[in-house]
């Protein structure tokens, strides 16, 4: 197929470096044109200088960019790609933003005749360099099912999740799962610090049990060794939190503990973490 990708990014780079692989005709845009032509020398395709030139002709577009702001200047903004998409064509967008856009997205795919699909991705930076992404959807049966083969070239899970910002919805209870699990793996560590405890012996027993997660088995080492210098930063995490925050505030839903630890993210900010990993808020408990 001959597709189209916006935002070549630590996630988007990855994806579309799969598409090309699984033997589609790429064009990429970034908005850093460096990132662009480096990607080029690497993967080969071609490069456009707008959203527009590279959406003109393609039958599939993807974006994965910053935030609401960002993706609405690459879809609907002066050179954005929407006027350039030819109706029947299909967009989908990975980048984690608020429902309210995605919805916003929808409602103007479908006056022009295209398919939307909002796609947030869980799975990280490894997850994106190993086509093994989990992707939750929004949008209509119809789009779904022409986004889903696409799809495939990098995940390892996809789900309609629901209507437009059913997506970006889900990934909202993605990201509030995941902070609560991490501060409470944060402060099990500080306790057993504290407490003289071998942390490798107890995390190799207690991670046989009920308390076992995927951040446990991929974070706890990390974390007793102070590294923290990889992996999803705090500064996406907290804008992450603050798209469920406000959507939880407009739903009238109280969410105290995500609330709190988004408040210690801040506190890893202030100290020159915000690009560290998201289990750096053992730092705040560990001296």
């Amino acid at each position: 197929m001959k597709i189209a990708f916006l935002g070549l990014g630590v996630m988007g780079g990855p994806m579309a470096r799969h598409l090309a692989k699984a033997g589609h005709d790429v064009t990429v845009y970034n908005r850093t044109a460096g990132k662009a032509a480096a990607w080029l020398a690497t993967h080969g395709g071609r490069s456009a200088a707008t959203p527009a030139e590279a959406a003109t002709g393609a039958e599939v577009v993807l974006a994965c960019v910053g935030a609401d702001s960002d993706l609405r200047a690459v879809t609907l903004g002066p050179q954005g790609a929407f006027d350039a998409m030819a109706p029947g064509s299909l967009f989908i967008d990975h980048t984690t933003v608020s429902a309210a856009i995605a919805r916003e997205l929808a409602e103007a795919g479908e006056g022009r005749g295209l398919l939307i699909v909002d796609a947030p991705v869980s799975g990280g930076q490894a997850g994106a360099e190993n086509g093994a992404l989990t992707i939750m959807c929004g949008g209509s049966a119809k789009a779904f099912a022409a986004a889903e083969p696409v799809m495939s070239a990098y995940a390892r899970r996809i789900g309609h999740m629901g209507p437009a910002g059913s997506g970006q919805l889900t990934k909202m209870v993605n990201q509030l799962c995941i902070a609560g699990v991490l501060q409470g793996l944060a402060e099990g560590l500080a306790f057993g610090t504290a407490a003289g405890l071998d942390l490798g012996q107890v995390v190799d027993v207690i991670s046989k049990g009920a308390a076992q997660s995927w951040q446990m088995e991929n974070r706890s080492a990390t974390m007793a060794r102070g590294e923290y210098d990889f992996g999803f930063a705090v500064d996406w995490m907290r804008k992450d939190l603050g798209l469920a925050l406000e959507e939880a505030r407009r739903l009238g839903v109280s969410l105290p503990l995500a609330a709190l630890v988004d408040q210690f993210y801040g506190d890893v900010q202030a100290t020159g973490g915000g690009r560290q990993d998201t289990s750096s808020l053992l730092r705040r408990l560990v001296r």
